[in-house]
């Protein structure tokens, strides 16, 4: 056998130059997304100057409008992993398809959709009639930004996928507070909005949950699998293309020329049903065509519901947007009227400009810093397949639309992570009750009993460490920003005021 050849000293110092070369691109791929970062928010910054200047409260507009903008990227570096973690934990699409689809989809979410949600952020949480002036008011949401800002920076360095709605409500509560007192904030719309924190994590679990089981009954548990699928797909396809059509000419177009076209709820219904039946027609032949030569077993499904699953993630793309964008541009929509206006005023429209700084930050904190989050959501929590995520994907977007509709900021990440959870604990109790039924009841000792209790807990399908973590997280955000926010108002209102 021939001796390996040593390495010459030549070999030597040009391994030495590759390792070296490797760890200085991987430190300064860490100060690439930072000066990225640093640019655009210079950027949001001169676009707000452009508008601001020569009119009262520039300053304040101008520090808003850079505030926004890193919020806007914490927004996506944290919080937009909910809507394609599962598409990736799944190898249904790769980490770039991910991101672009979800870059174009947050953007035209915000742009198209994000009205609603930004009246209750700016004006819905706090009573303008108490605060003392509106300069004190666009204060209040500066520091409502900054706090929020970094609470949610700190948690994506820490790799925990926290509420950045939770964060911005906080940091609004905080800043209110601290300014006019406890009687300042609506606590009748906080009720409602904490209502919705704690129950859409739960809907979206349970409605998660509730499509697998309906898709093992209708396609996995049946005898031609295959022939099932060919038949459900384009069935739930068309019913989530209704659901989205539905969902947007109800809201309406917040911007741009088709502003004016807004349909009420029974007249959005019909435009879902007539869209659903077209998109039925075009996905019935395209899964038809995909279902050929596969084999009759589950595995062939994932096939089945890659594009599905693609569709839905760039669904819950655009509901992020729609519902999100008002973390970032709803407190700088309210400094921008209160500042320019020397008033607080209700329910204006937002200026296009100010819905674009969140809308491309959003985007570019996913392209900087989503992948982390991105892995955790997908792949750390529970094991996720094409049919999964599917579900998952469904669920989320399902809720986030329903409750862009209705005008709550509910979290994303309540609704996404808890649709996730929900898809593993069900996987989780359906398999323990298959393999209840086929036991023979009654036969087994105390000791069986016992291993088969260990057996039970080896079989979790949940990362309860994951679960324990994530729920802590989403408990002391509200408190820990609103903290935050109000230190970081009475410290401005020592220098600043």
């Amino acid at each position: 056998m021939r001796a390996p050849r040593e390495k010459t000293t030549l070999d030597k110092d040009l391994d030495k130059l590759s390792l070296r070369e490797q760890a200085i691109l991987s430190l300064l791929r860490g100060w690439v997304g930072l000066g990225f970062g640093f640019v655009f928010m210079v950027l949001a910054a001169m676009i707000a100057a452009s508008f601001a200047l020569g009119t009262p409260g520039a300053a304040l507009v101008i520090a808003g409008a850079a505030l926004a903008g890193y919020m806007a990227m914490n927004i996506g570096a944290n919080d937009v992993n909910n809507n394609v973690g599962a598409a990736v934990g799944a190898k249904a699409m790769t980490m770039t398809t991910a991101l672009v689809i979800a870059a174009i989809f947050e953007i035209l979410g915000a742009v198209i959709g994000g009205g609603e949600v930004v009246t209750t952020i700016e004006s819905g949480i706090l009573i303008d009639a108490t605060m003392p002036s509106a300069n004190v008011f666009a204060w209040a949401m500066l520091a409502a930004l900054l706090s929020s800002a970094l609470w949610i920076n700190l948690a994506t360095w820490a790799n925990v996928p926290v509420s950045t709605t939770h964060s911005i409500v906080g940091g609004v509560i905080g800043a209110g507070i601290a300014a006019s007192g406890a009687d300042t904030v609506n606590w009748a719309s906080i009720a409602v909005i904490a209502l919705g924190w704690v129950f859409t994590p739960l809907i979206g679990g349970a409605l998660a949950a509730a499509f697998l089981y309906f898709i093992k009954v209708v396609i996995q548990n049946r005898e031609d699998k295959v022939a099932a699928a060919r038949q459900w797909v384009p069935v739930l396809l068309a019913a989530m293309g209704g659901a989205f059509v539905a969902y947007l000419t109800t809201l309406g177009v917040g911007h741009g020329p088709w502003a004016k076209i807004r349909l009420d709820p029974p007249s959005a219904l019909g435009a879902g049903f007539v869209s659903a039946f077209i998109l039925y027609l075009v996905c019935r032949p395209m899964v038809r065509r995909q279902a050929i030569g596969l084999d009759n077993r589950n595995q062939s499904l994932r096939t089945l519901f890659r594009i599905p699953l693609i569709f839905a993630a760039a669904l819950m793309s655009f509901a992020h947007g729609a519902n999100d964008v008002s973390n970032a541009i709803g407190p700088l929509s309210g400094i921008v009227r209160a500042a320019q206006d020397m008033e607080i005023t209700d329910l204006a429209s937002t200026p296009f400009w100010v819905t674009l700084i969140g809308a491309f930050g959003i985007s570019l904190g996913l392209m900087l810093f989503g992948p982390k989050l991105i892995r955790l959501v997908g792949e750390d929590i529970t094991r996720l397949n094409p049919v999964r995520a599917f579900c998952v994907v469904l669920s989320a977007s399902t809720t986030v639309i329903v409750a862009s509709w209705l005008g709550l900021p509910v979290s994303s990440t309540h609704i996404a992570v808890g649709a996730v959870f929900g898809i593993g604990f069900f996987r989780e109790w359906y398999m323990a009750r298959a393999r209840r039924l086929n036991q023979v009841s009654g036969n087994m000792q105390n000791g069986e009993v016992d291993r088969n209790r260990d057996e039970s807990r080896r079989r979790y399908l949940v990362r309860r460490s994951h679960f324990m973590t994530i729920v802590a997280a989403w408990v002391v955000t509200v408190p820990v920003s609103a903290l935050l926010s109000a230190g970081v108002f009475l410290l401005l209102s020592l220098f600043f005021m």
